[in-house]
């Protein structure tokens, strides 16, 4: 197998980005990749950031706040967030997500 193309979630380090939001992150060169295992009931608080952001739901609901209005997220609905717009939420059920930046989170690529 060639690890310079083909990776294993095994080999990614598990970090918890706030209570209940727990990522692994993968960082292209023009992307940011962030899977999250989001526990019930955890919440994100309302923030902004520079970034687009495609949010998914792989598994679970998610309740998503973006511009005060509140949407359900599943496996069937997903959100496309320009930069800059207020956006947060919660977990309603036990959930696994993807979220995909452009350009690259260097401010996660920290952590």
């Amino acid at each position: 197998m060639d690890s310079s193309i083909f990776k294993q979630f095994s080999d990614i380090p598990v970090k918890e980005m706030a209570p209940g939001y727990f990522a692994q992150l993968v960082h292209t060169e023009v992307n940011t990749l962030n899977f999250l295992e989001v526990k019930a009931g955890a919440v994100s608080a309302i923030h902004t950031h520079p970034h687009h952001q495609c949010a998914f739901v792989l598994q679970g609901q998610f309740e998503l706040i973006v511009n005060g209005v509140p949407q359900i997220l599943d496996t069937n609905t997903f959100a496309v967030i320009p930069p800059h717009i207020p956006h947060g939420g919660r977990a309603i059920t036990d959930c696994k997500l993807l979220d995909v930046f452009n350009p690259i989170r260097e401010d996660l690529r920290q952590l």
